[in-house]
């Protein structure tokens, strides 16, 4: 992520948490991160995961696109990235982002708020995607749609995979 973005996103999320009345130590120990981490992604430094993100996406109550819609670069680590293209307004809120995996990626997604659901459309190449007990694989064209409230996974084999990734958060994540 370029500084620009970092110092974006830092100032974003220390908005969100101040605005909650929460220190970092609070937000950190629920994020299940480490304050020094929290405190310097809050100056604009470090190199956060899509996992840091969605940890503290979660426990602000808010959408993963809240967190990074200042942001244009495309986000990304271990063969993943993901690019907001837009955020609904209303409720449910709706996200929809632009995503590319590598080849031979193997992504483990973490669980999102309650209710929340994700819906991909393959664009190009092979993936296999779903809850990690009941993923389906997908050619392009194809679209499913799984419950991201629980653990998930994205896995490309041997040719890149590139998606409409759809996000609707459950009741929780409706509250920006």
């Amino acid at each position: 992520m370029d500084k620009l973005s970092l110092t974006t996103l830092g100032q974003h999320l220390q908005t969100l948490r101040m605005a909650r009345g929460w220190s970092l130590s609070q937000l950190a120990n629920d994020a299940g991160i480490a304050k020094s981490n929290l405190c310097r992604l809050e100056q604009g430094n470090g190199n956060p995961t899509l996992d840091t993100i969605w940890r503290l996406a979660v426990q602000l109550n808010v959408p993963f696109g809240t967190l990074v819609a200042p942001i244009t670069v495309p986000l990304g680590e271990d063969g993943v990235q993901v690019r907001l293209i837009d955020q609904g307004k209303g409720i449910p809120q709706v996200d929809a982002y632009w995503m590319r995996c590598a080849p031979h990626t193997l992504r483990h997604a973490e669980s999102h708020t309650p209710g929340t659901r994700e819906s991909l459309t393959l664009i190009s190449g092979c993936l296999e995607a779903g809850p990690d007990d009941a993923t389906i694989a997908l050619t392009p064209g194809q679209t499913v749609i799984f419950p991201a409230d629980q653990p998930h996974l994205y896995r490309t084999q041997a040719v890149e995979a590139t998606l409409i990734m759809t996000i609707i958060y459950g009741e929780k994540g409706n509250t920006p």
